[in-house]
């Protein structure tokens, strides 16, 4: 949507950067912040022609005022921290804040809030029974906060200009890239790659998943089929005391997964401490560093016996893919195959209740399993320059039954797979009315170990073969059925600077425009005589089902006390003084999911005898 910087850019840059040195709303009053919050169109094109003569002079005097209320915060602690340990009562106030503090007292009284929770939460975690241990949940809150705080300190004595003048500017590009729409970020080195880990569902370690408590840093996991866990001498709870000899006590988070990630050997020897009642005892672990799988971000396939068959469920959480060739698709198909090996599939469901998006590439595959040749997803660029993803199989992997359960949180490319095979009919939508809405297109550096800038910015939108965009409007259920995510407030639509929604022409019969001439006469000769044409059986059949199901919902009792329950949850979150019970409820969602796709094979076998 936007080309080059401009005055409203400038307005939502200096809020951004606001909200990155203060999201929970802790540190600043209204006041200080008025006249960067509000800027007006005469002091914003100031302003932008600062910054086009690479004059940085605002986000520096802003930076300033984000030093002075952490050197005030980190005041308040120490009478917070008195205030608590002289056991004087806390108004236990909101932690969350839809606005800044009008006044400091009032910020005094949100930030007694937040210090009060973190101890109260520590309390319940580790025994707390001597005052040296009440002291050390302030020193660990301390640690946590000055990690972020640190960063935006630019005049530390401690870093060079260099180093000053890089934090200055990192912070900076993420205030103007956040200001261009939702998606658009830039990201430091750690972050990409925590994302790098959460794409591709697998990095190269030991195993430990780690946290920092008043005792040190901790395990507090320990990834299945890892170099810790087949060990079999380390568990939750165990400190980390030395790495390769150096000892790790005294130090920050940060700085111990450095130490662990930092070795350029392919071993790693750990110091470990464990307290049995009142005894510790010390010992040492090597542990070779390998490639580990995140099997449980990955797929979980199930099945049922109906009739004289199986009904399978496969939930897939993302739309993996690494470099050892383990894929979302391969996945997906292996399951089938060992479906089918149980017994005759009479139908399908695929569970994308959890998924918020992947890989492109692998919800263009995933697509394919269930349909013959076709568009899948049509790009479109800012210079609407529009690109055909194709799926190019002659014949489909599945075409029985189909239930794609979807959820407010399906998000990408969960709505790019969903609304391809409602579009072609040859699935069922089943969940929430919709999903997310995120039908932007990213291009990204995050993948690219070896870029020297990580970041991703929004270069286009999707559209299904149909011609819609998932953008805000998301996938719409062909079957509501509400999920855990019913009462909470979650879509594009909620974001900041949402891209808006539109439509172009359809692409069922796909004309082959995008293609280059040299390679249009083969996808004439094998592409085209294969096309998926679009099915109407089971949209024929929906009233029919919706009917069924609602029927068998308003007689189950536990579904009802479900829908009841979710009702409170929403008054509570709008505000509603209301006592929850602490309930837990079966998967309904997948139970009802299970029936009416019992239906569509009941209905289905019913009209071939009858044909």
């Amino acid at each position: 949507q936007y080309k080059e910087l401009d005055e409203v850019l400038i307005k939502r840059a200096l809020k951004s950067y606001i909200n990155q040195a203060d999201p929970l709303k802790i540190y600043f009053t209204e006041d200080e912040i008025e006249s960067y919050m509000n800027l007006s169109d005469i002091t914003a094109r100031k302003i932008l022609n600062q910054i086009k003569k690479n004059d940085y002079t605002v986000f520096y005097n802003l930076n300033k005022l984000v030093q002075s209320s952490i050197e005030r915060f980190r005041d308040n602690r120490f009478l917070i921290m008195k205030e608590i340990l002289e056991k004087n009562n806390i108004n236990q106030i909101s932690l969350k804040h839809s606005a800044f503090a009008k006044n400091q007292n009032l910020l005094f009284q949100r930030q007694k809030a937040h210090v009060n929770a973190f101890y109260q939460s520590q309390k319940k975690r580790s025994k707390i029974d001597t005052e040296e241990k009440e002291k050390k949940i302030f020193a660990l809150l301390h640690k946590k906060l000055k990690r972020n705080e640190d960063k935006f300190l630019i005049d530390n004595e401690e870093f060079t200009k260099e180093k000053r003048d890089d934090l200055l500017a990192t912070y900076i590009l993420k205030a103007i890239s956040k200001s261009l729409d939702a998606h658009t970020n830039y990201f430091s080195e750690d972050e990409a790659y925590e994302m790098r880990l959460a794409l591709e569902n697998e990095f190269e370690g030991v195993g430990l998943v780690l946290t920092e408590t008043i005792d040190g840093v901790v395990v507090a996991d320990l990834i299945n089929n890892s170099p810790a866990k087949n060990s079999n001498l380390i568990k939750e709870g165990d400190i980390i005391t030395e790495i390769n000899g150096e000892s790790t006590l005294g130090l920050g988070f940060d700085k111990v997964m450095k130490m662990m990630k930092g070795n350029n050997n392919n071993e790693v020897m750990l110091g470990l401490k464990r307290y049995d009642n009142e005894d510790s005892s010390f010992w040492t672990v090597k542990l070779e560093k390998k490639p580990i799988s995140m099997d449980d971000q990955k797929l979980i396939a199930s099945y049922e016996l109906y009739t004289d068959g199986i009904i399978g469920k496969i939930e897939l959480k993302s739309f993996y893919e690494n470099s050892n060739g383990v894929s979302a698709e391969k996945d997906i198909k292996n399951a089938i195959n060992d479906f089918r090996k149980k017994g005759k599939l009479k139908g399908l469901i695929l569970d994308l209740r959890d998924n918020s998006g992947g890989f492109l590439s692998q919800a263009i595959r995933v697509a394919g399993i269930f349909m013959k040749n076709g568009v899948i997803v049509i790009s479109k660029n800012s210079n609407n320059e529009m690109r055909y993803l194709r799926s190019i199989a002659p014949k489909a992997f599945y075409n029985g039954p189909l239930i794609v359960l979807t959820s407010k949180i399906s998000a990408s490319a969960s709505e790019i797979v969903a609304a391809a095979l409602q579009d072609y009919g040859v699935a069922l939508i089943v969940g929430d009315k919709t999903t997310f809405g995120k039908g932007s297109i990213q291009y990204q550096t995050v993948t690219d170990k070896k870029a020297e800038y990580f970041y991703k910015v929004t270069i286009g939108k999707y559209y299904t073969v149909s011609g819609k965009t998932t953008q805000i409007e998301g996938v719409q259920a062909d079957i509501d059925m509400p999920s855990n995510y019913f009462p909470y407030t979650v879509g594009e639509r909620y974001l900041e600077y949402p891209l808006k929604a539109d439509q172009i022409n359809d692409a069922y019969n796909d004309n082959l425009s995008d293609l280059d001439s040299n390679i249009r006469g083969w996808f004439k000769q094998n592409y085209l005589p294969n096309l998926q044409k679009k099915v109407t059986f089971w949209q024929n059949l929906k009233s029919k089902l919706i009917e069924n199901s609602q029927t068998r919902l308003s007689n189950n009792k536990e579904f009802q006390n479900f829908l009841k329950h979710q009702v409170k949850i929403k008054a509570r979150l709008d505000g509603e003084d209301i006592e929850l019970e602490n309930k837990t409820f079966e998967d309904l969602q997948m139970q009802e999911s299970v029936n009416i796709l019992k239906d569509m094979i009941m209905m289905e076998s019913s009209l071939k005898k009858a044909s």
